[in-house]
């Protein structure tokens, strides 16, 4: 199971970009978002493997519109 989710500087949910099952591998996640403003935003990656481990990865981000 993996999940991306954007949050903005104050730590609120901006966008739900992946949130399931997903086939082993490189992918890309496409942010197209015309609500938010340009910025600095943080994304969290979160996949949980199926013996249970969970790997967590937060970056920050700079929206330019």
């Amino acid at each position: 199971t993996v999940s991306v989710i954007v949050y903005d500087v104050l730590g609120r949910e901006v966008a739900a970009l992946v949130q399931g099952d997903v086939a082993a591998g490189r992918h890309t996640v496409d942010f197209h978002n015309t609500t938010i403003s340009s910025g600095t935003y943080f994304y969290r990656l979160t996949a949980i493997d199926r013996s249970g481990g969970v790997n967590v990865n937060m970056k920050k981000m700079v929206l330019l519109k």
